[in-house]
């Protein structure tokens, strides 16, 4: 007993020590950031301060810096050849699924049975159990009901639907409706572990009420979990390769692959949303890899292992924020889960899918809102782990989290310092540093359409920072926050601090023309006033012809959007 004492001892005194050092470490990042940002000193400037260079600045081109040379190093790593793996482990595909586009739903099944893993587990579970959800199960049983040991199931609830079956199987209701809930429960349970194929629709929950189904009825009879989305077609090679980072380090407890664009130019913001996506994946995430720590496993594409998935189940699906139970976010809290136990989280660009993304501006705004609430939510929970982990966790949650509130001090600022020359600057500051991050990315892609990256940053200016702004306002409110794909319902909240914040400029805007108006310019700043304008003018004339030329004729072409050999599903 005392030798137990005495171990215990040492170990939560090394707890308390890294705790101690994490929020010290913490703390004198923004403390720094901030000191940087509120003196506005500067390292080098012209007379009259129209250009400058400043130690903020330099902070911000520093974090560039090493998340780009991060970045470049994990990827030369997933480029060296891993060690030959026996594909004797158990995985299970767990697929969620709510109002899915019959076409994409297809897509999806039918890359699924390509996947080149023996003895794949798929399990659908549909978010519905209405008959004009049937279509779904009708859709499951066309391409997969042919294979041997496939099954399906109408379940009248959920196993948390009124009498339905708690935390442990109990029954959560008295008299009859709980004893058939039960036994209900009992054989979604058998179907899920003794059919290879199978497709449980089930009462209406929300998405994770469907992915705890899946996680549920599995129980412990697999050794890995992968997840996907209904609206996503999986690369043949993709389970295999996450599988291998998994089996290479016993310490990693999950992994994510590379999620592309499926429907890339069906629009203006898909085009868009595809240079992004790879952008946060493979420099972004690929440098949260290099320390072990990628923040999010995306529903898309990822594998946990399942002993550790089953050990935080039940607080994972019992999430509350606020006192309201959480609703969104659940990738998000699924990989937090994971990083709390201690547990290493990888991304891999070996592992690719493609998925579909919102083609219309406001559906789009409505998915970053959601997405913005549950990072502010999940940042705070994964602040509570920053000791378990390598101190870049902590340095780049600090830089990230609070970047948005910097930002929007800035702009407010320079809109009515009542300089002309200042929002001008601050508008070609915005497209170089996208122009830089750019063309990194052509570099490390080997692509030159990763050059149109640099127009997401208007996009982020405008659209998604406000977004941000709203999202942590309303963080509590719930609701799935983009409708299912099959009918697609506008929702015009998203417009709301969009529209603020074109309020807020443009009286910035205005400001800064009166304050012009009553003195006049001198030579130097009319000489940078009409460089800086020709200059911004003739970068969206390039990028404008590019996009036209390169782009835009692709748009509306379908056929041409599934480029890759598995997107032939």
């Amino acid at each position: 007993m005392t030798a137990d004492k005495d171990n215990k001892m040492p170990s939560r005194c090394g707890t308390a020590v890294r705790i101690f050092t994490t929020t010290l470490f913490a703390a004198v990042v923004l403390f720094a950031i901030l000191l940087a940002y509120v003196t506005g000193y500067q390292f080098i400037h012209t007379e009259q301060h129209h250009l400058s260079f400043g130690l903020y600045g330099a902070i911000l081109f520093l974090h560039l810096l090493l998340q780009s040379l991060f970045a470049y190093l994990e990827h030369r790593r997933m480029r060296s050849p891993a060690r030959p793996q026996h594909l004797r482990r158990s995985v299970a595909l767990c697929i969620a699924a709510y109002q899915e586009d019959p076409d994409y739903l297809r897509k999806c099944l039918r890359s699924v049975r390509r996947i080149s893993f023996p003895g794949l587990k798929v399990v659908l579970v549909v978010d519905g159990n209405r008959p004009e959800d049937a279509y779904m199960m009708e859709i499951f049983q066309e391409v997969m009901g042919s294979a041997e040991q496939a099954g399906s199931m109408v379940w009248k609830g959920n196993y948390h639907s009124d009498g339905g079956v708690g935390e442990g199987g109990r029954g959560g209701g008295g008299g009859g409706g709980g004893r058939v809930n039960v036994e209900e429960a009992a054989r979604v349970a058998r179907i899920v572990r003794g059919c290879r194929y199978s497709c449980i629709m089930q009462e209406w929950g929300g998405k994770r009420e469907v992915m705890y189904t899946a996680f549920k009825a599995l129980g412990e009879t697999v050794d890995y979990v992968q997840v996907c989305d209904s609206d996503t077609v999986l690369d043949p090679a993709c389970t295999i390769e996450m599988l291998k980072i998994l089996e290479e380090d016993p310490e990693v407890g999950a992994v994510g692959g590379d999620v592309q664009i499926l429907n890339k130019y069906d629009s203006w913001i898909s085009f868009l949303s595809s240079v992004r996506y790879w952008m946060a994946f493979n420099v972004e995430r690929a440098c949260q890899s290099y320390f072990g720590c990628v923040q999010c496993i995306s529903g898309p594409l990822g594998m946990y292992r399942n002993s550790l998935l089953q050990q935080f189940l039940e607080p994972w699906y019992h999430q509350t924020f606020l006192g309201s139970k959480c609703s969104f976010g659940d990738d998000r809290h699924l990989t937090n889960r994971v990083l709390s136990f201690g547990y290493k989280t990888k991304y891999t660009a070996r592992s690719q899918c493609q998925t579909e993304t919102p083609t219309r501006y406001l559906r789009w705004l409505n998915q970053q809102t959601r997405w913005s609430k549950s990072y502010f939510r999940e940042w705070l929970y994964n602040a509570l782990w920053f000791h378990k982990h390598s101190l870049w966790m902590t340095y780049e949650s600090v830089v990230t989290g609070f970047f948005p509130f910097f930002l929007v001090a800035t702009v407010i600022h320079l809109f009515y310092r009542g300089r002309l020359w200042n929002i001008l600057l601050f508008l070609l500051t915005v497209q170089l540093v996208g122009m830089v991050k750019a063309t990194y990315a052509c570099f490390l892609r080997g692509s030159l359409v990763m050059i149109f990256m640099s127009l997401y940053s208007l996009l982020y200016m405008s659209s998604l920072l406000p977004a941000k702004i709203f999202a942590l306002f309303t963080i509590n409110k719930a609701g799935w926050g983009t409708s299912g794909r099959r009918k697609i319902v506008v929702n015009f909240i998203g417009a709301i601090p969009v529209t603020v914040w074109a309020c807020i400029l443009l009286g910035g805007v205005a400001y800064t023309i009166y304050c012009e108006t009553q003195e006049p310019f001198n030579e130097t700043e009319k000489a940078l006033l009409i460089a800086g304008t020709i200059l911004y003018a003739c970068y969206w004339l390039i990028l404008l012809v590019l996009y036209l030329a390169i782009v835009a004729k692709r748009c509306n072409k379908r056929e041409e959007q599934y480029h890759l050999p598995y997107a032939e599903a």
